[in-house]
């Protein structure tokens, strides 16, 4: 997820309300939030790692956001052990020998060609310094993010051989569509708001992930676009207030998917020569933008964004389950497939 400190990201190491919330269930800490097998895991277990992670890593969520990601971080890390422990002890090992034989072991190491075109690609997030001094925390980034497939890929291999399942209850937020753009059946039963930033990498990244949920489920889900522009993103509320005034027209889908398809034309000529390339009244629409006619509506949407605990982009709720930054099409699913089976009940 993009958030407000990209140096902290460097250093790293992402008008009706809604009507389709579930409410969520009080648990207890003698109650079992996941199985891995015939292994259970209380939430007492969960909170003896959740409650010591610092607050400062969930930056201005809500309470209640904050604690839920802190358990659920606590609840994958306690499942990956339980299954490595299985696992090694068939094999007649450790788990420290399975982790260096099966991650380890099967991480290649980062050439400095790898360093600088990383280095080439993400201009924005160093911030001006120069390779020679950011060579070292790239290499560490490179290195971390090798490992962690590496470590997610043996992992979904353990799944696959081993029952699992997490049964932590999510918080929901109250989050209103107000006057969003949306696509899908107003009485379909998953609404999913996002607040996202057209000048964000991350909400480019997702924008794929969206049209494949949407593709998926059909007529179940209704998806909605609110505005969460960054401060630290110039051209991003100016991209907002233009995809209102394309909205205005009828076209803010067509709008939107033009700034997604052309990261690096976000500036106030780009979004006019946008609006002509759709074939939109560009008198009316560079009125629209010059008067910065929606800029209430913009400033409307962060407020309901910081209100529901939204401090980056792109942020998504699922029927008022928050789910954060770029995440993978499975992420949403699980989410989906869950909301759908409530209903049921």
């Amino acid at each position: 997820m993009r958030i407000r400190s990209l140096v902290a990201v460097f250093l790293f190491v992402t008008a009706c309300s809604s009507t389709s919330a579930q409410p969520a269930k009080r648990q207890t800490p003698s109650d079992v939030v996941a199985t891995v097998g015939s292994t259970s895991i209380t939430l007492g277990e969960v909170d003896d790692k959740a409650l010591q992670q610092p607050t400062g890593n969930f930056g201005s969520m809500k309470l209640s956001q904050a604690l839920y990601e802190a358990r659920r971080a606590a609840v994958e890390d306690l499942v990956a052990n339980a299954l490595m422990d299985q696992e090694a002890k068939s094999r007649g090992m450790d788990r420290s020998a399975l982790i260096e034989k099966e991650i380890t072991a099967k991480v290649s190491a980062v050439n400095d060609a790898e360093i600088a075109q990383w280095y080439q690609e993400n201009q924005a997030r160093v911030q001006g310094a120069s390779l020679d001094k950011v060579r070292q925390p790239i290499r560490q980034y490179l290195t971390q993010e090798r490992m962690q497939l590496a470590r997610q890929q043996f992992l979904d291999t353990l799944r696959s051989k081993t029952p699992v399942r997490v049964l932590l209850e999510a918080p929901r937020q109250t989050v209103a569509a107000a006057n969003g753009a949306a696509k899908g059946p107003a009485n379909a039963p998953i609404e999913i708001i996002e607040f996202s930033d057209f000048q964000c990498p991350f909400c480019q990244r997702a924008n794929p992930t969206v049209t494949q949920v949407l593709n998926t489920y059909g007529d179940r889900v209704r998806f909605v676009y609110r505005h969460f522009p960054l401060s630290n993103h110039p051209n991003a509320r100016p991209a907002a207030e233009a995809s209102q005034c394309a909205a205005e027209q009828g076209k803010f889908w067509e709008y939107h998917d033009a700034l997604f398809a052309n990261p690096s034309r976000l500036a106030d000529s780009d979004l006019k020569r946008h609006a002509a390339g759709l074939a939109l009244d560009t008198s009316k629409f560079n009125a629209c933008v010059d008067t910065h006619k929606y800029k209430a509506q913009v400033d409307a949407d962060m407020q309901a964004g910081e209100e529901a605990g939204v401090n980056g982009t792109p942020a998504f709720f699922v029927n008022g389950r928050m789910l954060t930054g770029a995440q993978p099409f499975d992420a949403f699913k699980h989410v989906i497939d869950d909301e759908l089976q409530l209903k049921k009940k």
